[in-house]
């Protein structure tokens, strides 16, 4: 079954229980791990206070923010024609969570904030394409039709290979 982007959006902005049934536990834990090693990394050269404030600042936000925005991720995981799905997501999720996550780390006098939210916006764009394309997989699903997180993990290795054979997510693989 395949949805077209406008439903899904119309989706996202007129049922307010959207966000909530949509949330992604499984984007919630890694985004939180990995976006937190980012602004560590690019807090450290101001010190270890300013790091790991930094961190856990990120952690916290990303450990509630992230499982939306994965669950926005899988919404767009049956939208054709793929290569618009794929970049109307690679677009609009990192634009909408970028500007909160500067304003949150602005207001708390993160350092290197230039730095951190360029490393994060980039990596959000790579993720955000990566995370689609294994939710089309059936990767790093939730809900009825997702497997669990030790299944998902197995297949990550395939998974990565078959974003980089399929253009980063914008053309289709084998399966498809």
């Amino acid at each position: 079954m395949s949805h077209d982007l406008g439903a899904v959006v119309r989706s996202i902005f007129t049922d307010p229980t959207f966000l909530l049934r949509q949330w992604n536990w499984k984007s919630a834990i890694f985004s939180s791990l990995c976006r937190s090693a980012v602004f560590f990394l690019t807090t450290l050269p101001f010190g270890m206070r300013a790091a790991t404030g930094a961190m856990f600042a990120e952690f916290v936000y990303r450990a509630f923010s992230a499982g939306f925005y994965g669950g926005l991720t899988q919404s767009f995981r049956r939208v054709k024609p793929r290569q618009v799905a794929t970049l109307a997501a690679m677009i609009g999720i990192p634009a909408f969570s970028h500007t909160i996550e500067f304003l949150m780390h602005w207001l708390r006098g993160t350092p290197n904030l230039a730095v951190s939210i360029s490393a994060s916006f980039l990596f959000t764009i790579i993720s955000t394409a990566f995370n689609l394309h294994a939710m089309r997989e059936g990767v790093l699903v939730v809900g009825q039709e997702g497997g669990s997180l030790l299944s998902d993990m197995r297949a990550l290795p395939s998974t990565m290979f078959t974003f980089i054979t399929s253009g980063f997510g914008l053309f289709g693989t084998a399966r498809e």
